[in-house]
């Protein structure tokens, strides 16, 4: 199973559709250990418009750990199949590794101001 973290300079980037790239970590069957990483280049646009939820599940990607993010993008996120979690911030392995231990839950909070026009279709 794989799991990916919007990225900046191996912290969690606070604006999903803006992030220089994504940390995509592999985890064991049990859930239980880190046994890969790998940095996937960010998409041209917004994360809401771009190809970025397909490309990460057809990588095998089941959970993105986010820091913000609006409704757009958690909704083709979800549709791809993978499960969001926001309210993440800190370095990403260290959220990864929050995240096997059971310890992160979404907080259910979206962005709702958006200067790049995600969401005034």
């Amino acid at each position: 199973m794989k799991i990916a973290l919007p990225s900046r300079q191996d912290l969690i980037d606070d604006h999903f559709g803006h992030c220089e790239y994504y940390t995509v970590f592999t985890v064991d069957d049990d859930k239980k250990e880190i046994v890969n990483k790998e940095d996937i280049p960010s998409s041209e646009g917004c994360g809401c418009k771009s190809n970025i939820a397909q490309t990460l599940s057809e990588m095998g990607v089941k959970v993105m750990l986010a820091g913000n993010m609006g409704d757009g993008a958690v909704n083709v996120l979800n549709n791809a199949g993978i499960e969001v979690f926001r309210g993440c911030s800190g370095n990403v392995t260290e959220v990864a590794k929050q995240w096997l231990a059971g310890t992160i839950a979404d907080s259910g909070e979206s962005c709702h101001e958006h200067e790049h026009g995600c969401h005034n279709d």
